[in-house]
């Protein structure tokens, strides 16, 4: 299943792997590390400063010869800055979130960028490939951050039979060779996951998050901050308990920092008053390693399962 095929053909890479793009968790040696390892590691933009998007770039060239990413959060304020700067430093691949990315389209077309929408339904999906995106991603409401409503069971099949010419990324809920030979199945041409690599050694999360995740069950990952209208796949804690009282009491979007969302993630040991994002994966995830070891055990277990079939 990981043979060539066309998303690996398009991004230059040795597996049809991409690493989500958390934003202020996916920097430069998360990065570095998934694309050393023969993905495509993609460095989170969010809400992040326009000179710590530049650094993280270069950090990453320094650390990486191969081909990665950076996501841009389409709300964020510095936007027009961002993208001068992906330009300048000759990124060669864009995902788009959180917005309508057809007005970048010709910026990053004109400049040999390839773009790649990440959207949470098959009309979507299709709008961007008749947009000229180079690829989709299809994310699931499985996954962890801000979500969308449908699963990734019923989007990677439906937005398969719509798509005729791009490839097609499916993210949410994918964490190992099973659940990745399930998407594969389904029609995607690749995967995406994120909650897997915060679970990683390379990743600069606090070992406290970390290990938040290994020990998080199913039924503590849950959906907060619906009234905003952007919510938020989380693992319960005391920032959760708060947020989830703001909801109950009809308070209004503006109640929540924007910044809070995206801050004190890396550093903070105190878990109890940071999100902690994090996809239903969690609940599978029992064991940190390598970015390395996470990308061949999956390849390794989808050619052991080809060979059952």
């Amino acid at each position: 299943m990981f043979e060539k095929n066309k998303l690996t053909k398009l991004l230059g890479t040795q597996y049809p792997v991409i690493q989500g793009g958390m934003a202020g968790i996916s920097e430069a040696n998360l990065v570095s590390a998934v694309s050393n390892a023969g993905g495509l590691g993609t460095i989170g933009a969010g809400l992040m400063p326009d000179t710590w998007l530049r650094e993280e770039i270069k950090k990453t060239k320094k650390k990486t010869k191969n081909p990665f990413a950076v996501n841009l959060f389409i709300q964020n304020p510095r936007l027009e800055n961002l993208i001068k700067i992906i330009i300048e430093e000759k990124v060669p691949v864009v995902f788009t979130g959180g917005g309508n990315p057809l007005p970048l389209f010709p910026y990053f077309k004109k400049a040999g960028i390839k773009i790649i929408p990440v959207v949470p339904s098959p009309r979507l999906a299709k709008k961007m490939e008749d947009s000229d995106a180079d690829a989709v991603v299809v994310e699931g409401s499985e996954s962890g951050g801000h979500i969308g409503e449908c699963t990734t069971f019923t989007l990677i099949p439906q937005t398969k039979n719509l798509l005729k010419k791009i490839p097609l990324i499916a993210a949410g809920g994918i964490y190992d060779g099973k659940t990745a030979m399930a998407a594969f199945l389904l029609g995607a041409d690749a995967i995406q996951m994120g909650t897997r690599f915060l679970a990683s050694k390379e990743c600069q999360i606090h070992e406290n998050y970390k290990k938040k995740i290994l020990e998080a069950t199913t039924d503590e990952i849950k959906v907060v901050l619906r009234f905003t209208g952007h919510p938020l796949r989380v693992i319960e804690n005391q920032l959760f308990e708060e947020w989830q009282k703001l909801e109950e009491k009809g308070a209004f979007p503006e109640e929540i920092k924007a910044e809070k969302i995206v801050s004190g993630r890396i550093t903070s040991g105190d878990i109890e008053k940071i999100p902690l994002l994090a996809g239903f994966s969690a609940g599978g995830i029992s064991e940190i390693k390598s970015c390395k070891e996470i990308i061949e055990e999956i390849a390794g277990k989808i050619e052991k399962i080809k060979k059952e079939v």
